[in-house]
């Protein structure tokens, strides 16, 4: 029996045909059925391996979790459909099926932990080869020149400060928490104290204290240039979100810290002076694989003598970021164009052989992105009518919690991991060594 075989019903989700005009076909002609008939066999080979159980249309579940109730469940309302989106452009398919409401989950992050967990699995090691000869490569248009770089940035922070407020904390944070303990699992109301001893633990690393000059790559929506500039510290902070830098100085103002704090609409590439410590926290992962070399110039030429460098970064292995490198992803084209994700390989090499710059400190905190993730897709789907009643409609809402579960369910796994990492000028510390004596 094939996984479409039992029937299909409609897709749940009636796409909007102005922005979704892409989305509401199903892929047809000879190469979509062909695709369609080799995810079929596949996907019931993968996951009769895997502790998942999948419903078909007729109520039948099959999976190597069938028989186990808390396995996840992951449901194919139009099982014909989901294999030819996948068939057609692979995992692109696979995200925008669920947006079109032709599978869904009770919790797609934890179906999706699974699958990511066993990822090679899924695909055949012959067949994952011609990844990049059959599925689409990266548009060029998305390449992060300076442009380019601006328009990724538009697409993605200024949607709307209104839209990320539902979601966020307190401090408008949007990057890893850093919890006390995951153990019991953190609460919403942990999650603002965490977000602080995240950019603490980094402004710690990176030494910032009274009278200390920091540029900020990255401003988010200000917390962190505030809390600096509440040690005493001023601030540098650039960004290329018009959206962000508005609501960042109306926050700034509002602590009285105008005084010590700059934002300024900037790339990262068109940086002067230097600085005693320069802090950026989730921002590599939009310069691109191309731009790495030249974004870790800039913090060397940016760091003066005796500072330290604080980065947040997120990170995959090594292989994986390689077999993907130049193909296209769904988080690509719908959340974050132009994003390429490092491997802690690829930048330890990149900072050996661009810069003078050396690893002095490091620390994961994968586990913590995971728990972060879960607070915010809680409190994203709880406000469902109030993302609505901003123009967010239902399948940009289905692509927003896939983003999110898909996030989480990478962090789990292990699939992607959340590192601090602190940098600084090689042989500095025998400087510091004459300077103590």
């Amino acid at each position: 029996m094939t996984i479409s075989s039992c029937g299909t019903q409609p897709a749940t989700v009636a796409p909007s045909a102005e922005r979704w005009a892409h989305l509401t076909a199903v892929p047809g002609g000879l190469r979509a059925g062909a695709g369609r008939l080799v995810v079929e066999a596949l996907f019931r080979r993968a996951v009769q391996r895997l502790a998942l159980r999948v419903e078909l249309p007729d109520g039948t579940i099959f999976g190597g979790g069938a028989d186990d109730p808390f396995a996840p469940l992951m449901v194919l309302h139009d099982p014909r459909a989901f294999a030819t989106r996948i068939g057609t452009t692979g995992l692109i398919g696979f995200g925008e099926s669920y947006m079109m409401g032709e599978w869904s989950a009770p919790d797609p992050a934890a179906v999706l932990t699974v699958l990511a967990a066993d990822l090679r699995q899924l695909v055949p090691a012959p067949l994952q080869g011609l990844r990049s000869l059959v599925l689409p490569g990266q548009p060029a248009r998305t390449r992060a020149t300076t442009a380019g770089a601006r328009s990724n940035a538009a697409h993605h922070y200024d949607l709307s400060n209104d839209f990320f407020a539902l979601f966020l904390d307190e401090t408008m944070t949007y990057s890893s928490a850093l919890f006390d303990q995951l153990t019991p699992a953190p609460v919403w109301a942990d999650l603002a104290t965490a977000q602080r001893a995240k950019i603490d633990r980094l402004l710690d690393a990176a030494e910032v204290g009274a009278g200390t000059s920091v540029l900020e790559i990255g401003t988010g929506w200000g917390e962190l240039a505030i809390r600096a500039a509440q040690r005493g510290a001023t601030v540098h902070s650039i960004t290329l979100s018009a959206r962000q830098q508005r609501l960042a100085l109306a926050r700034v103002a509002e602590a009285g810290l105008t005084d010590q704090v700059t934002i300024e609409l900037r790339d990262y590439r068109e940086v002067d002076g230097r600085y005693d410590a320069v802090v950026s926290v989730e921002m590599i992962e939009a310069v691109g694989y191309e731009y790495l070399p030249s974004y870790l110039t800039v913090l060397e030429r940016a760091l003066a003598t005796g500072g330290r460098v604080a980065l947040q970064v997120i990170t995959m292995p090594h292989d994986r970021m390689r077999a993907g490198r130049v193909t296209h992803t769904w988080v690509q084209k719908y959340i974050f164009p132009g994003g390429f994700l490092p491997s802690e390989e690829l930048l330890a090499d990149l900072v050996s052989r661009h810069t003078d710059l050396e690893l002095v400190d490091r620390a994961a905190m994968g586990q913590h992105y995971a728990h972060t993730l879960r607070l915010w897709q809680d409190r994203f789907t709880a406000a469902a009518d109030q993302v609505g009643a901003l123009g967010f409609d239902e399948v940009f809402q289905r692509m927003w919690r896939l983003y999110l579960a898909y996030s989480e369910a990478g962090f789990r796994s292990g699939y992607l991991d959340t590192l601090q990492l602190v940098l600084r000028h090689r042989g500095a510390a025998e400087l510091d060594t004459e300077v103590t004596r």
